[in-house]
């Protein structure tokens, strides 16, 4: 099937105002042929093809991309839906919407940013209903998504950062948040750490049945179990002094406590003052570890034991799964669960015999 050749620049000054139209009426052509000849989308004759090509070179004409997205029958724009306005992104978070930019832009496609939630389910349905983007990448899932479900209905092309209970028809990446939990618990039992506590994310998430905090929950407390630790589970709020207030409160009720796992990174600057104003040496007086992201282990004192989320390779594969889907509605669905390593640092160490 022949095609309109990409405008190469003549050095003569670009006419302004040229269309579709105009192209036809001077190829002697249709509007629709023209159409298909940049879209691709039907076959067009080699002949007439060239007679558009030396038409648009003549012109010096190039499709804005409203045009050519019409063309396609396409918006060319992926909406990407997001925690709601008022909740503050974490460091994962603001990675991972940036890198979905990023690997949009790879493809020739714009992000519209969409919060969902609360007061925003207006957008959300706006988002969904309006066609105004080609398909959805959907952020922060609970265990059973009415925004799933919604999303289902509609036959929009979606993938979503997390999975439902009952995942097997739709789409997906996550992070193997159970298991990477459970390899930090063996790690601290590995250590001689008999008493240890997981710093859960906020009380509103859990309760709300947020998928990486419930799976976390199940691979924290499982493991503990056969090793036969002492575990404790506390929700915190996405904040430093919610982290500071919560390791305190730790402190005052199982001072035997001597390491701590963590999903919640928004908490973990206020972690580190509360153990710095309880003068708590870590590693020696206490271990902590969890599922974060590599700069902000990386910037903790002393740097943090963690298995890191890789927030740049989620977005591209993200990314890439829903173009897959929007070139292929008969695609199979497929999914990708991470289990990133344990990088070793110097937040880990021995229990402290007394």
């Amino acid at each position: 099937m022949s095609k309109v050749e990409p405008v190469r620049s003549t050095g003569r000054r670009r006419e302004t105002g040229m269309n579709i139209g105009e192209i036809a009426r001077r190829a002697g052509v249709s509007r629709s042929t023209v159409s298909y000849a940049l879209s691709g989308k039907r076959p067009v004759s080699a002949a007439t093809v060239r007679r558009i090509n030396d038409v648009i070179a003549e012109l010096g004409y190039r499709p804005n991309a409203s045009a050519r997205a019409l063309a396609e029958g396409r918006t060319r724009t992926l909406g990407l839906v997001i925690p709601p306005a008022s909740t503050r992104l974490t460091d994962v978070q603001l990675s991972f919407v940036a890198s979905v930019v990023e690997a949009a832009a790879a493809h020739d496609h714009d992000v519209l940013l969409s919060p969902s939630g609360g007061d925003h389910d207006r957008s959300f349905d706006r988002v969904v209903t309006g066609r105004r983007v080609d398909g959805v990448i959907l952020m922060e899932i609970l265990l059973h998504d009415p925004r799933v479900e919604r999303l289902t209905s509609t036959g929009l092309p979606f993938v979503t950062i997390g999975h439902v209970v009952d995942s097997a028809a739709s789409w997906w990446v996550d992070v193997d948040y159970a298991g990477l939990i459970s390899r930090c618990v063996r790690h601290l039992a590995d250590l001689g750490h008999e008493q240890v506590v997981l710093i859960n994310r906020s009380d509103e998430l859990v309760a709300s049945g947020y998928g990486p905090s419930m799976r976390a929950t199940a691979g924290f407390l499982e493991t503990a179990e056969g090793f036969g630790m002492t575990a404790h589970d506390v929700c915190c709020a996405d904040d430093p002094a919610a982290g500071l207030a919560c390791f305190e409160q730790i402190r005052a009720r199982w001072p035997e406590v001597t390491a701590a796992v963590t999903i919640n990174e928004a908490a973990l600057p206020g972690v580190q003052r509360a153990l710095h104003r309880a003068e708590l040496d870590v590693p020696r007086d206490f271990s902590l570890t969890g599922v974060i992201a590599d700069r902000l282990a990386d910037d903790f004192h002393p740097p943090l034991t963690a298995a890191d989320v890789p927030a740049g390779q989620m977005a591209q594969l993200a990314v890439d799964l829903l173009m897959e889907q929007i070139n292929d509605p008969s695609a199979t669905p497929r999914h990708a669960l991470l289990a990133p390593p344990i990088t070793l640092r110097s937040s880990t160490g021995a229990r402290r015999r007394n």
